[in-house]
């Protein structure tokens, strides 16, 4: 990868102007879901807008977004609590969002396919990183996908799949590069959302705020 290329992604906050260019990359990131529907719709990404402009973010590379993430505020009780999507992003609308709530919820990330060698997601995973940070909140929290499960259900349950994600013994995009970028895993949700690569299942991940003050 180029260190020079990379240099050329941007990261910032999403605009209005953003939204359009925002439906077209979900539908190229996420083809399988796209075809069933399941991707961020123009009225949910103003709603995001409206709720919590600081916590979405595009990558914009030459003039062209080509990856971009959106967030929310939470509170979960307990701490670790198995949930859905849908109850952590409001039904899509993120109407539960909490300015005064302790985590951050990645409710996604989406990186065009034919930009993956620039480093967007990492890029939009530190601007996360850095907006927790400032906020003061104590951790940031989300549902991965395991996508690949799906070739190996028939041998192994989703946590036999993570630990063996962990040792390095299957390749794994999403969750090795999450821990990679100092994410733990807590365990696995199921009927998550509704993915049939990872059979609807996800893990918990979470990284906590080391700057954190009570």
């Amino acid at each position: 990868m180029s260190k020079h290329r990379t240099s050329h992604v941007v990261i910032r906050t999403m605009a209005k102007e953003d939204i359009l260019q925002i439906v077209e990359l979900q539908k190229a990131s996420f083809p399988i879901m796209a075809a069933k529907g399941i991707y961020w719709k123009p009225d949910q990404l103003e709603t995001h807008l409206k709720l919590f402009p600081q916590g979405q973010f595009v990558a914009e590379y030459h003039g062209k977004i080509i990856g971009s993430c959106s967030s929310l505020i939470i509170t979960l009780e307990p701490e670790y609590k198995e949930h859905t999507w849908k109850d952590a992003c409001g039904n899509s609308y993120f109407k539960n969002h909490d300015p005064d709530g302790d985590s951050l919820y990645g409710a996604d990330v989406s990186a065009h396919p034919d930009y993956r060698r620039l480093g967007v997601a990492t890029k939009l995973y530190d601007a996360r990183k850095k907006l927790a940070t400032d906020l003061n909140l104590r951790r940031i929290i989300a549902g991965g996908r395991i996508s690949n499960y799906s070739q190996y259900a028939n041998e192994m349950t989703p946590l036999e799949y993570v630990q063996k994600v962990k040792r390095h013994e299957i390749k794994e995009p999403v969750l090795a590069f999450q821990l990679r970028n100092g994410f733990k895993f807590i365990k696995i949700l199921p009927n998550y959302m509704k993915d049939p690569r990872s059979l609807n299942y996800a893990t918990f991940i979470e990284w906590k705020n080391p700057n954190f003050k009570q």
